[in-house]
Parts: structure tokens; C-alpha cells; sequence
């Protein structure tokens, strides 16, 4: 089965994944979130899991430079602004099928391949 993996070139953890998955020979698929951004259902079904605050970068350049820090919203608003500024989200996003991690979860994606 394929794994896709969402998240952007300049990223040392997106670049940690791919190469984890190139080094088991598993086919990837790449969505680069500075080309595309992801789609409103691929988020959603990681903060099912996870929760939105989850999928929050709270290190990220961008989150300083909107000026989140305090900012206080509903679920429902940072999934738009998550939307809106991809930069915002923990990278790497990675989904084998139902199985989704956010961030480097090397643990995890050798119990994938295990399987």
C-alpha cells in the first residue's frame, strides 16, 4: 500500500520521511503543501484523530509572523486558517490507509511495514 505524505521540501522531517520510505523501497506519494495546499477533507480526518490543536505548529515562523500567539479560536477557525497558511501545520503528515501520524513517528511507520 502507498503512503502519502504531506508536507513541504525545506522541512528537515518531511525530508526525514521520504527518505524512510525510499530507504524501505514503499511507494510515496509527496504533496507539497508550498504547490498545493492540503484539502479541507485531508485535514479533517487528521484532526479526527488527533484534535486540531494538534496539527498546530506553535515553533513555526509563520505562526509568529500572523501573530497567533495569543490568538484564541474555535476548531472550526484554525481549520480555516490551517487551510489558508499550510506553514502553520506540523509536518510531516503521513497516512498508510486509515493509519495517520503527524510529525516524525519512525515507531510507527515500521509497525506499518510490519504489517
Amino acid at each position: 500500500m502507498d503512503v502519502q505524505i504531506f508536507g513541504v521540501k525545506k522541512s528537515a522531517e518531511t525530508r526525514k520521511a521520504l527518505r524512510f520510505f525510499a530507504e524501505r523501497r514503499t511507494r510515496t506519494h509527496f504533496v507539497d503543501l508550498q504547490e498545493r495546499a492540503a484539502s479541507r477533507g485531508e485535514l479533517t480526518r487528521f484532526a479526527q484523530k488527533f484534535g486540531v490543536q494538534a496539527l498546530i505548529d506553535e515553533s513555526a515562523r509563520r505562526y509568529a509572523e500572523l501573530g497567533l500567539r495569543t490568538a484564541r479560536y474555535g476548531d472550526e477557525r484554525w481549520m480555516e486558517i490551517l487551510i489558508d497558511e499550510p506553514m502553520l501545520l506540523k509536518m510531516p503528515l503521513v497516512r498508510r490507509g486509515n493509519a495517520l501520524t503527524i510529525g516524525a513517528a519512525e515507531t510507527t511507520w515500521k509497525s506499518w511495514l510490519a504489517t
